[in-house]
């Protein structure tokens, strides 16, 4: 039911990537020790707000009370992980919290992220559908060596190239960043 959903609400190059992302969070999860069965949910559904245009995600977001701070409005397409949670709770059918935080911080993080949650973040990242870019083969041996060292890379890497092309980097980011690197340092 829920891929047939998917299959019918994504794009064929998004329904792939999540596809991918489901497999990559289910083998990540064996490896880190986290429920598969939630992993692999979770990666599933990531991106089930991610195909609605901008201001379809707006009026969604209206619609089920997500309060957006100044850069989610000006960034509507941030939007979607945070309206993906939603979403799930609401079309199809997921209340477990854990499995709805992963949707909702797969692509900011925040702070002391849940391992389910550097799971999907990490797996959206990495997925083997993912167009190369520079970092990814790096991030890619990380995520099964230290998960906290790939969202490190990671993040940096994302910060460093919104910055380039003149992006507003979410606050949340580079909380998450700041988190792990201290917790890395205790």
């Amino acid at each position: 039911m829920i891929n047939a959903k998917l299959h019918s609400v994504l794009t064929p190059k998004r329904y792939k990537h999540t596809q991918g992302v489901a497999q990559e969070s289910l083998q990540l999860a064996k490896r880190y020790g986290v429920d598969p069965d939630k992993a692999y949910l979770a990666g599933l559904l990531h991106d089930c707000a991610k195909c609605y245009t901008d201001e379809e995600k707006l009026l969604l977001c209206e619609k089920y009370n997500l309060v957006l701070d100044n850069i989610l409005k000006s960034q509507p397409d941030l939007t979607h992980s945070f309206l993906g949670a939603k979403i799930a709770e609401a079309e199809y059918g997921i209340t477990d919290n854990d499995i709805l935080d992963a949707i909702a911080y797969h692509t900011t993080g925040r702070p002391n992220m849940s391992m389910l949650e550097k799971i999907v973040f990490i797996a959206d990242y990495i997925e083997p559908n993912r167009e190369y870019f520079e970092g990814l083969d790096k991030v890619r041996e990380l995520a099964y060596q230290d998960i906290n060292k790939a969202i490190i890379y990671s993040l940096e890497n994302t910060i460093k190239y919104n910055k380039k092309k003149n992006r507003i980097i979410h606050p949340l980011g580079v909380a998450a960043l700041e988190y792990i690197k201290e917790e890395k340092n205790e």
